[in-house]
């Protein structure tokens, strides 16, 4: 074994533990967001219809950001990039604190935009965690790092209570104390980032290739059709996934539950999207990114099926099923997406996915509260069958001869 290949595969060691920590506080801090944004918008318009806004504008800011921090990692590094991603979500943690205390949704709608760098960091470590893979275990330590945001949004949800009183006793309006913790979270994470991301992966993997063998760095997606059908698998995923999702909290709270049994609802939801994770990782190393991600169309699928079977007193069985199905497609969209190119292009394909992903959840969030007020729970469900189905139709399209699988 080369003393190369050695610290190659040491700075890989090193950047999946810091990634994974990182993946961690943030998921920390986009649990609390999500957990308790569709009522802290509500709370400050004073129109259940509004509620998705805040799903929305976190999915659009982070769709929004996704290619100049990706632009910033093609020329800076994985390092900057991410850090400075997590110093701008931590900007908007504290707007949302100025907006819920001035009772201004003025203030809180940017807010979670400026907030939505969480997300788009969260998504470009996913990416971060492929730089110095080899191929076979792409899908395995693309997954693991996801898997890692588990411990965040598990417990970012179901410290919506203490960070309500915190905020109370402070003095600031109900609901509102939750972002100081959101806040806390991203702090630690900029700094973590910013010291334990050495050597940075991305420059790392760029200086083993020969000036002789890079790609001219231009992406050109009409050239690159598998490429877009995976964008189009992970975009479908996201849609159906913040669709349904973005307007639960405020469907619980109409049918009489409180905080805790919401915070328990979404920490199952984010437990299914992330908890599994290194399996789904696993299975698409193994049989294929077409199986696992036709295998998350049918969990979602499920996650519909129970939420128009079972009461909302249930509503943790579906939101977990949800989770799992937009985690398997997901996964393994995203293990397509960074196999599709060559590595000079992956950081600007890598943004154009996490850009239309974030897009397509948006624009999910912005009408489910629409659809909600017009059919109701139930029908807002079923309408993502057709979204559904588009998922599995461009697994299949992303996965078509010459190459079978990431």
């Amino acid at each position: 074994m080369t003393a190369a290949a050695v610290d190659v595969r040491a700075a890989q060691r090193r950047a999946l533990t810091v990634l994974s920590a990182g993946q961690a506080l943030g998921g920390l801090s986009n649990g609390v967001a999500l957990g308790v944004g569709s009522l802290l918008v509500e709370q400050v318009t004073g129109d259940p219809a509004l509620a998705g806004l805040a799903a929305t504008m976190l999915t659009l800011g982070g769709a929004l950001l996704a290619v100049p921090l990706a632009r910033l990692a093609d020329r800076r590094g994985r390092r900057v990039s991410l850090t400075s991603g997590a110093l701008i979500a931590l900007v908007g943690a504290l707007t949302l604190v100025a907006g819920g205390t001035l009772d201004s949704p003025w203030i809180v709608l940017p807010g979670f935009a400026i907030l939505g760098a969480s997300t788009a960091i969260n998504l470009q470590s996913r990416f971060a965690a492929t730089d110095l893979s080899e191929p076979r275990r792409r899908g395995r330590d693309l997954s693991l790092v996801v898997w890692m945001t588990t411990l965040g949004v598990i417990v970012g949800p179901n410290l919506i209570p203490a960070g309500d009183a915190l905020g109370l006793s402070l003095g600031l309006p109900h609901l509102v104390g939750a972002y100081l913790i959101s806040a806390g979270a991203l702090v630690v994470a900029a700094a973590l980032l910013w010291a334990g991301l050495r050597p940075d992966p991305l420059l790392t993997a760029r200086g083993l290739v020969e000036a002789s063998e890079r790609a001219i760095p231009r992406l050109r997606l009409a050239e690159h059709p598998r490429a877009l059908a995976a964008i189009a698998t992970v975009a479908a995923a996201q849609a159906t996934m913040v669709g349904i999702m973005a307007l639960t909290p405020v469907h619980l709270e109409h049918d009489g539950h409180g905080l805790t049994m919401i915070g328990l609802t979404m920490s199952a939801h984010t437990a299914g999207m992330y908890a599994l994770s290194p399996l789904f990782g696993w299975l698409t190393d193994r049989v294929g990114g077409r199986a696992v991600a036709i295998a998350g169309a049918a969990m979602l699928a499920a996650a519909v099926a129970t939420a128009l079977l079972l009461g909302s007193a249930m509503a943790p069985v579906p939101l977990a099923l949800l989770g799992l199905g937009w985690s398997a497609a997901t996964v393994a969209g995203s293990t397509l997406v960074a196999g599709a190119v060559h590595a000079d292009l992956r950081p600007a394909l890598q943004g154009r996915s996490d850009l239309v992903m974030g897009l397509s959840g948006a624009a999910a969030g912005a009408l489910a509260g629409p659809v909600l007020g017009l059919v109701g729970y139930e029908g807002l469900n079923l309408s993502m069958l057709p979204v559904i189905g588009a998922l599995v139709v461009a697994a299949v399209l992303a996965t078509r001869s010459p190459a079978r699988r990431a």
